[in-house]
Order: C-alpha cells, then structure tokens, then sequence
C-alpha cells in the first residue's frame, strides 16, 4: 500500500524555504508580478550561483529557485535584497500573495490597486492567515485568472463595475478603484472573523456561509486558455512543465522586462517579435502544452516516479489537456482533470474525471502499457 503524502499545509518563500528532493526550494514573489529586465538577469545569476540552475515558474506567478544550497542561502538572501525582491519578514513574505492579470498598461486600474493593496497587506495588525490565503487581481475587460487559485479576487463585471468577489461566490460588491484594496482586505478581515475551521475562503463559501450586505452583483464569467503568441502587452512564451534554465531567464531579460503569469507563461513587455530561446515555447500547437506535470522523482522526495520524461512521452498521443502526478497530492494541478495519471509504488494510476488522489479506473501500469491503455 502507498503512504499518502505529507501535506505541509504551507507555502516556501525566499526567507522561508521548503527542502525538497533536489535541495531547498526558494521562493521569490515579484513586486506585481513584474521583473525588470536587470532583476531577471540578476535573478539567473543568483540561481546558477547558488542552486541548480533550474526555475519553475508556479500557478500563482511565482518564481521557484531550485536546489539551494543550505550553506549559501544567506548569501542568496543578501543577492535578492540587493535585488529589491525580499521582504522584511516571513510574515510579510507569506502574506503578499498576489496574482497579477498580466496583461496591464501603465497606470490603468490593475497596476494602481495592486499597488494598493500591496501597501495595506504590508501594514502591522493583519491578521495572521493560512500562506496558501492569497488575492487576484483582475481588472482588465474580462476577467482571465478565473481558473488560478485565489481567495479574494478583484475582477469587472459585464457592465464594467469592478467588483469584490469571495471564492466560491457567483456575487460580488461593486467598489471604486479608489476604495478597491481596502475592500479587499475588508473582506480578509471578514473572513478571518468568520472562518472557524476553515483556511480557504472556497470551503468557507461552499459550507454555507453566507457574505456581508453588498455582495449582490453577478460577475462576470470567463475560463479565457491562454497560448504563446504577440498580443497588445508583448510577447507571451511559454516553459514546458512550468520549468526553465537560469540560462533561459537571463536570455529573456535581454527580450525586455517580463511579467510572470499563473499559466506558467512569462509576457515579455512590449515585445514585437517572439524570442529564439533554448528550451522556451512560442507556438500554440506544442504538445507539451497540452500536459501539467510536477517536478517528480528524483527532484521531489514524495514522488513515486517520473513525471516529466513520461509527460513527454505520452504528450504526441493524448490532444486533450492531461496531468501527471507524482503522488496523490497533484500539487501541479489540484483540481479534477478529464485525464490524470498518478504514480504509486505499484505503478501509474489512470484516473478518468479527478483529481491524482481518486480512485483510479487503472491501476499499476507502466509507461509502456499506460500509453497503450489511454
């Protein structure tokens, strides 16, 4: 029988690092989801110098630096200091947990109240929430990060109101953009009052706790699938598995200054033309894009095998989107996926409609049989 994983219940960050199966995992949260084209560069070096040289890219937009060494981390802390990508303190770190729609102009709603509400969340007397408790900030035309998880999103409704929205709700509450941020935390503090045993605001939601006065406006609904290509902001590209070299990010940063995104796609500001770059994608029609899948073995110590090289394997035979888990947990994708491919200590489970931790339709199968049986 296969042990169920261990759940930390948290988040690494750069002050707070998690040891993984290939060192420790350090987490970097860029200031609006934006890198300079400098702090990029810098950031590569900082990678190459001090980890194994590979980046993932998270689906909450966050940059994972991997393999850090123990020895050397403060000198890491020291390099993103410098850098302006470290916060004060781990409370602080954990706490500005926020996606960025990257499609933003200067100076329009999205820039502005994420600003703000960067500037609240650093203030004293916050309450101290779960550091997987983040927002989404979300104000263009249309909302596109309905899929990507958040608690407190910021989005705009069909008549182009923005408005407060609670995960789990299909109501929110019209706010100004002048008041946006601090309704947002109003929110937070909320929940924090009314949460019990919950940590999410999804389960809060979904076990029937009913919103304050003013959250009676439907939203808008959106599931916007994003692809590499040029758009109005620049060029976006894509990392197949969410992951790239510190080579990679340092021959972006020459592209332009990059915003992350939670697709695990980089947009290069600006950008006219679509970049040439070892191991980054740029055309809509790649395989890998069609497949999720987590770091795996030998790189996660809870894996029970190989993802990735599988993910490739598999990636030219399946056209619709699919995960590959390296163990119950599905932290890759959480959510209930039309294929999902588990591995166990017996083998690969196909699971058919949910998520890594279901009961599977196949059980103990081996990369040669499970392409055969999907």
């Amino acid at each position: 029988m296969t042990a169920a994983p261990e759940i930390k219940g948290w988040c690494p960050g750069a002050l707070r690092p998690m040891l993984s199966g290939d060192g420790w995992v350090v987490r970097v949260r860029p200031y609006g989801g934006r890198l300079k084209s400098a702090q990029a560069d810098g950031l590569a070096s900082l990678c190459a110098a001090h980890g194994n040289g590979l980046i993932d890219l998270s689906n909450r937009a966050n940059i994972q630096l991997r393999g850090v060494r123990e020895q050397t981390h403060g000198q890491l802390l020291e390099g993103l200091r410098a850098l302006g990508l470290l916060d004060d303190a781990v409370e602080l770190e954990s706490r500005r947990n926020i996606v960025v729609q990257p499609f933003w102009q200067a100076g329009d709603d999205t820039a502005l109240i994420t600003d703000d509400l960067a500037m609240l969340l650093a203030q004293d007397g916050l309450p101290t929430l779960s550091g997987k408790f983040g927002y989404a900030v979300d104000a263009g035309p249309v909302p596109v990060l309905s899929s990507t998880p958040a608690d407190i999103r910021l989005e705009r409704n069909s008549t182009g109101n923005l408005i407060v929205v609670a995960e789990g709700s299909d109501m929110g509450k019209i706010v100004s953009r002048s008041q946006a941020a601090r309704e947002m935390i109003a929110l937070a503090l909320w929940f924090a009052a009314n949460n019990g045993t919950h940590t999410r605001m999804g389960t809060l939601i979904a076990d029937g706790k009913a919103l304050p006065e003013g959250f009676d406006t439907l939203r808008q609904k959106s599931m916007c699938r994003q692809a590499p290509g040029l758009n109005d902001a620049g060029a976006l590209v894509a990392l197949a598995f969410g992951q790239m070299t510190s080579v990679a990010l340092s021959g972006l940063a020459k592209h332009g200054d990059l915003r992350m995104t939670p697709w695990r796609m980089v947009l290069i500001e600006g950008a006219s033309r679509m970049p040439v770059i070892d191991g980054i994608i740029t055309t809509p029609d790649d395989p890998l894009l069609r497949v999720v899948a987590c770091t795996g073995a030998p790189g996660c110590a809870q894996s029970l095998g190989d993802t990735r090289m599988l993910a490739r394997q598999l990636a030219p035979h399946i056209q619709a989107p699919f995960h590959i888990s390296g163990c119950a947990k599905g932290c890759a994708h959480p959510r209930a996926a039309a294929l999902t491919v588990t591995a166990t200590a017996d083998g690969y489970d196909i699971i058919r409609n949910g998520t890594a931790a279901d009961i599977p339709d196949r059980k103990g199968l081996t990369p040669d049989t499970l392409t055969k049986a999907i």
